[in-house]
C-alpha cells in the first residue's frame, strides 16, 4: 500500500469479507470435516489480532506484509475446508445421487427455523407457505408424472395437455420454492461481494441500479408470479425477468437441450395446417450430436435433489 488512507481502505474490504465469511461458515449445514473448520475459524481470529494490532499501532509499515499474508491463510483455509466438503458430497452424498424417479419428488427442509425470518417475514407464514403451499406443488408435481408415466405405458395421450399442464405448473412452483427458501437466511442483507458484485456493476451499471430494476420487475409482475435474477449462457450476463403465474408450461429450473418451434410462422408456408406432418419430419432432421453435446455440458450442473 501506498500510503496509510490505501491501507485503511485495504482493510475495511477485508472486513466486509470476513463478515461474509463468517455468514457462509455459520449457513453452511455440514458438520463434517469440523478440523479443517476450525482451523479456518482459528485462521479468522488471528487475523482479527493482526487487525487490532494495526488499529492500535501508528506506524503500519511493519505489520503489512503479515497482515497480508494471514489474509492468504484465511483465504487458503476455508477453500480447503469448502472442496472437502464437496469431494465428501460427491463420494457419499447428493452429487451423485440417484436420479428422483418419477412420482418422488419429496418437500425441502428449510435451511433455518420457520420463525427465523422475523420480522421480515412471519413464523406462521413461513409455515403456511413451506407445509402447505409448497407441499401442494410436490403433491401436484408427483401426480402429473405418474400420470404421464401411465400414458406411456397404456399408449393413451388423451389427457396428455392437462398433465403437461399440471406437472410445468407444479413442477415450477417446487423448483422455485426449493430455491427460493435458500435464497434467504436470517443473517442475509447488505450488498453482493466478489465475483457477483463486480458482474452486477457490469451488466446493470451499479448495485443501486440492478436493486431499482428487480424491485419494481416484482411489484409490477402482471398477475402473479416472480421477479428472477438469472445468468444468461447465451448472452454471457445477468438478466433480470417476470415469470408470469410462474410456469406458463415451462419449468423454471432446466437447462433446454432439443426445442422444436410449433408456431404457425414455423411451419404454415409449407405445410399450411398440419402440423402434425410437420412434427414428425422434424425428427428427419435432429441434429443429435449438437443435442448430445448440451446434455454433456447441462450434466456438469447439478443442484440437490428434491
Amino acid at each position: 500500500m501506498e500510503n496509510e488512507k490505501d491501507w485503511g481502505f485495504y482493510i475495511s474490504q477485508v472486513d466486509d469479507w470476513m463478515t461474509q465469511l463468517e455468514k457462509e461458515i455459520d449457513y453452511r449445514t455440514e458438520q463434517g470435516n469440523a478440523d479443517k473448520k476450525e482451523k479456518v475459524i482459528n485462521e479468522m481470529e488471528n487475523l482479527k489480532v493482526l487487525r487490532g494490532k494495526l488499529m492500535d499501532n501508528n506506524s503500519y509499515d511493519h505489520l503489512h506484509e503479515t497482515f497480508t499474508d494471514q489474509v492468504h491463510r484465511v483465504s487458503w483455509t476455508y477453500e480447503d475446508w469448502r472442496k472437502q466438503q464437496v469431494d465428501d458430497r460427491k463420494e457419499v452424498g447428493w452429487g451423485n445421487r440417484n436420479a428422483v424417479p418419477p412420482g418422488e419428488h419429496r418437500l425441502p427442509p428449510l435451511p433455518y427455523d420457520y420463525a427465523a425470518l422475523e420480522p421480515v417475514i412471519s413464523e406462521e407464514i413461513m409455515r403456511l407457505h413451506h407445509q402447505e403451499h409448497h407441499q401442494s406443488y410436490v403433491d401436484g408435481l408427483n401426480q402429473a408424472e405418474l400420470e404421464m408415466k401411465q400414458a406411456r405405458e397404456t399408449d393413451s395421450f388423451d389427457l396428455i395437455r392437462h398433465w403437461e399442464r399440471e406437472a410445468a405448473f407444479h413442477g415450477a412452483g417446487h423448483y422455485l420454492h426449493t430455491m427460493f427458501w435458500n435464497n434467504m437466511s436470517p443473517d442475509g442483507g447488505g450488498e453482493p461481494t466478489g465475483a457477483l458484485s463486480r458482474q452486477i456493476d457490469k451488466d446493470f451499471g451499479s448495485y443501486h441500479r440492478f436493486k431499482r430494476h428487480f424491485s419494481e420487475a416484482a411489484k409490477k409482475v402482471q398477475g402473479v408470479g416472480w421477479a428472477l435474477l438469472v445468468w444468461s449462457p447465451r448472452s454471457r450476463r445477468l438478466e433480470i425477468l417476470q415469470a408470469e403465474f410462474h410456469h406458463l408450461l415451462s419449468q423454471q429450473d432446466i437447462i433446454p437441450l432439443l426445442g422444436l418451434d410449433v408456431w404457425e410462422h414455423a411451419y404454415y408456408l409449407q405445410y399450411k395446417n398440419n402440423r402434425e406432418e410437420y412434427v414428425d419430419q422434424f425428427w428427419n432432421i435432429v441434429n443429435w450430436g449438437n443435442v448430445t453435446e448440451r446434455f454433456e455440458n447441462a450434466k456438469l450442473v447439478k443442484w440437490e435433489p428434491y
